[in-house]
């Protein structure tokens, strides 16, 4: 009969140890995974930021660029017409 009362204080004793071990376990488990998802989220939202950013510079180089190309535009329709009416003016001297 002793290993029977035995058997049953150990089962009992198991039951609680094993129940508060488990507990702490999941609850640290439950914590990391919460840190996780909060640093995700975090990410996502500097990665959000990151990429407005990258856009709002992205769209001012290519205004920067087509400004650019508006005076390449410009330099070179003033040189042709230099050299059309450069190309009239000895012409008109032959």
């Amino acid at each position: 009969m002793s290993n029977k009362d035995n058997f049953g204080s150990g089962f009992i004793i198991g039951t609680i140890v094993g129940g508060l071990v488990g507990g702490v376990v999941g609850s640290l488990v439950a914590s990391k995974s919460q840190q996780s998802k909060d640093s995700d989220n975090s990410n996502q939202k500097k990665t959000s930021y990151s990429s407005l950013e990258d856009e709002f510079a992205m769209e001012n180089a290519r205004l920067s660029l087509e400004e650019k190309i508006n005076q390449l535009n410009h330099a070179i329709d003033e040189v042709k017409f230099g050299l059309m009416s450069k190309q009239e003016k000895e012409k008109e001297e032959n």
